[in-house]
């Protein structure tokens, strides 16, 4: 499992992202994580807003300190998340971009498209940001706390 702490972790996408959720789910509860499903249930058309807002205010919470929402492009879903105070969501499509928002930014949200990342890249992704802890350099610490305000 690449040395990924076992962890409980929130999910939830729209029906452009369902599939990929769906693989991704799976792939986290083979490793045994605890995982919540904020849905959407099925593709039947949704709104993305709505599953981004409950899962970003659960993180903000302190529900989980992980989460992961996907809709076709991810964009829609970073931008819903981020208007949560508390929530430092990452529309990430590559393995390095993965790692350098968990080193630098502290993401505690991974956003990801559907239509866009397939399901075998996802997981690498997903590994990725789940095994990479902040950095807690002075710079990156300052920094978050400039996002938080």
């Amino acid at each position: 499992m690449n040395g990924v702490e076992i962890m409980r972790i929130l999910i939830g996408s729209d029906h452009g992202g369902f599939d990929l959720k769906k693989a991704i789910k799976a792939h986290l509860e083979e490793q045994g994580h605890s995982i919540e499903d904020y849905g959407s249930r099925d593709k039947q058309s949704c709104d993305y807003n709505d599953v981004a807002k409950t899962l970003a205010e659960d993180i903000a919470k302190g529900k989980a300190p992980r989460g992961i929402l996907i809709c076709g492009t991810g964009i829609g879903m970073s931008i819903q998340a981020n208007k949560v105070k508390g929530v430092r969501a990452a529309h990430v499509h590559d393995v390095y971009s993965a790692k350098a928002t968990r080193l630098h930014n502290d993401s505690n949200i991974l956003t990801m498209g559907g239509r866009v990342v397939g399901p075998e890249h996802a997981k690498v992704i997903v590994d990725t940001w789940l095994e990479t802890e902040f950095s807690a350099e002075e710079r990156h610490v300052r920094r978050v706390k400039k996002i938080e305000g």
